[in-house]
């Protein structure tokens, strides 16, 4: 790791660990929440705001800009950073995942991904070396490798082949990424591990990965379905298969209880639409669980959403006021909804940070587990 990219550990307990990732424009502190800005926006909220909850980096879709506005069109306009007035660092993903939800669309070969755009209809191809180049214009800090991803539920010839299609695609992205001197200078790239729910294809990715060498290492394939034990039972085993000294990245996820426990299991880094999509919904994360704000039962609540919370949302509105929002579809109501959930999972990920550094995991993840599961079952029969 060169000065472009550090990650340095400062405390662990147990398989969690604390530290920060230093770039060149910011430090971004593990474990770490990224929230989705799909088409270089977080939903309903400004970049300042982002920054104010805590966020140290977002992510942008490569999929997504690639159609609207166009990656070359985003260079032209001084990168994404410079168009969505966010001067932080920015992971883009690959397009990998878009790859398997639009797959009826879809024409997969060893070369990459044919397909047609949802949008309009216009034919496209997406290759390891196309999806470099997007994340290239678009100016991205942290660049993943091109990957193919198939359902768990996929017989294991299938998730074999995939996998080491996915491992051809990881070097051919290196090779395009180092390829481009002045980006590579300056940015990251991370390889992206699959074998769905089979240790040997994910021990035979990881060792893959790592022989082509990357900056850090994402656990892909989860979260798509396969539900939290058999997800965190991939996680018992699949960090520990990748570098211990360089950043482990949990694609896709999620839920806060899920976070706690992948935490716990090694990881260092999360990103997940959960907290925009559910507060433009309604639905308001605390640490007594989850709340559907449209309940009736909150009409006359003056009550913040989460006493508990030091947001700015929970230090001026009330429930009331929220639901009346939220039922009148006001648009306030998603702003304010979505900068609670933002601030919720920040406040999470630094109360994680917190633990691992006092090295009280256990003590606070089971805690929260017990509270936080138990008024979830309650909250969802509500």
């Amino acid at each position: 790791m060169s000065d472009r990219f550090k990650f340095s550990i400062s405390a662990t307990d147990g398989a969690a660990r604390t530290g920060t990732i230093s770039m060149q424009r910011g430090e971004i502190r593990t474990p770490a929440f990224m929230p989705v800005g799909t088409a270089a926006t977080v939903k309903a909220m400004k970049p300042a705001d982002v920054r104010a909850a805590g966020a140290d980096i977002i992510l942008g879709n490569t999929y997504h800009l690639m159609l609207r506005p166009g990656a070359e069109r985003v260079a032209r306009l001084g990168g994404l950073h410079r168009f969505m007035c966010w001067e932080r660092p920015i992971l883009t993903d690959s397009g990998g995942y878009q790859v398997m939800s639009l797959s009826e669309l879809t024409k997969r070969s060893e070369d990459g991904v044919a397909f047609k755009s949802h949008l309009d209809g216009a034919r496209h191809m997406i290759t390891p070396e196309r999806s470099t180049e997007i994340q290239r214009l678009l100016g991205s800090d942290i660049v993943m490798a091109f990957d193919e991803l198939v359902p768990t539920t996929s017989s294991r010839d299938v998730q074999a082949a995939a996998m080491e299609r996915s491992m051809r695609w990881a070097r051919r992205s290196r090779d395009a990424f180092l390829g481009d001197g002045a980006h590579a200078a300056a940015a990251a790239q991370f390889g992206i591990q699959q074998g769905a729910l089979d240790p040997e294809l994910r021990r035979q990715s990881a060792e893959a990965l790592i022989e082509i060498g990357f900056d850090g290492y994402a656990v892909g394939g989860l979260a798509v379905g396969e539900g939290q034990e058999a997800m965190f039972g991939v996680l018992d085993y699949a960090p520990g298969q990748l570098p211990a000294d360089r950043p482990r990245y949990l694609m896709g996820v999620g839920k806060p209880d899920d976070i706690v426990g992948a935490v716990e299991r090694g990881i260092d880094m999360f990103d997940c639409v959960l907290p925009t999509r559910s507060g433009r919904t309604g639905q308001a994360f605390t640490w007594d669980g989850p709340i559907n704000i449209r309940n009736a039962r909150f009409a006359e609540d003056q009550e913040p959403i989460d006493p508990a919370c030091g947001c700015p949302v929970c230090a001026r509105w009330s429930r009331a006021y929220l639901h009346h929002l939220v039922r009148a579809g006001e648009i306030l109501g998603a702003m304010l909804m979505t900068e609670h959930n933002l601030s919720f999972y920040q406040q999470l990920m630094e109360t994680l940070r917190a633990a691992i550094n006092e090295r009280r995991l256990a003590a606070f993840a089971n805690g929260f587990h017990a509270r936080y599961v138990q008024t979830k079952s309650q909250s969802s029969s509500a």
